[in-house]
């Protein structure tokens, strides 16, 4: 495959460091070529791999950037949601373990599509928007179970002019098909109407 649309903004790409990765000159998205996609059995399998504790203190350190910031801006009244829960919803841990009310959703561990239908303060997503195969319609729904005032609080490794894509740990990853730029999250901002974005290195927050 030569060429394939953007599978966020649908624009035009071109061929990127390798024959596995697009990059859109649009949204300056960078997204694997689908004929590199593995198998769903595959996919859950990785994630398996992962072997995470809930009670693993530096699993919880790492997510911290969402649980601070969770902890900070929203008080524990407030209705949230762990989307892409994984096999150890650490987040949706330490968050009850606050005091805060926290839903799970994950499409192979935890799927409660019920969930998807309602309206949250906050969203939840850690390490898990670069395994949207769809990204365009996973950020309409977030976007959607967002009500006025909430957040959408991800962490992810940003793609910048600075990293060298071709030894990059992030992508050698074969669950990873599209990773985001700072340009891709403005355009995510932009296009979906979230009312304002910040981002401080792997924390990506999103304001409904």
């Amino acid at each position: 495959m030569k060429s394939m649309n953007c599978p966020l903004c649908k624009h035009h790409g071109k061929p990127f460091c390798t024959e596995k990765f697009f990059i859109c000159g649009n949204c300056s998205g960078i997204y694997k070529n689908r004929k590199n996609y593995i198998s769903t059995d595959a996919e859950i399998n990785r994630y398996k791999e992962h072997n995470n504790n809930v009670n693993d203190v530096r699993y919880q350190k790492f997510v911290s950037p969402i649980t601070d910031y969770v902890l900070k801006k929203f008080t524990p009244d407030k209705s949230g949601l762990d989307f892409g829960s994984g096999t150890a919803p650490v987040i949706s841990k330490v968050l009850q373990d606050n005091g805060y009310a926290v839903n799970q959703f994950d499409p192979f561990f935890s799927n409660k599509t019920e969930l998807l239908n309602e309206k949250y303060d906050y969203i939840v997503s850690c390490e898990v928007i670069e395994h949207f195969h769809n990204p365009d319609a996973e950020f309409e729904l977030l976007h959607k179970m967002l009500n006025p005032d909430g957040a959408l609080i991800c962490m992810t490794h940003l793609y910048d002019k600075n990293t060298d894509f071709k030894n990059w740990y992030y992508k050698n990853d074969p669950t990873h098909v599209f990773i985001y730029h700072r340009q891709t999250i403005k355009y995510i901002a932009d296009y979906y109407g979230f009312r304002n974005m910040k981002i401080n290195s792997r924390l990506v927050v999103l304001m409904s």
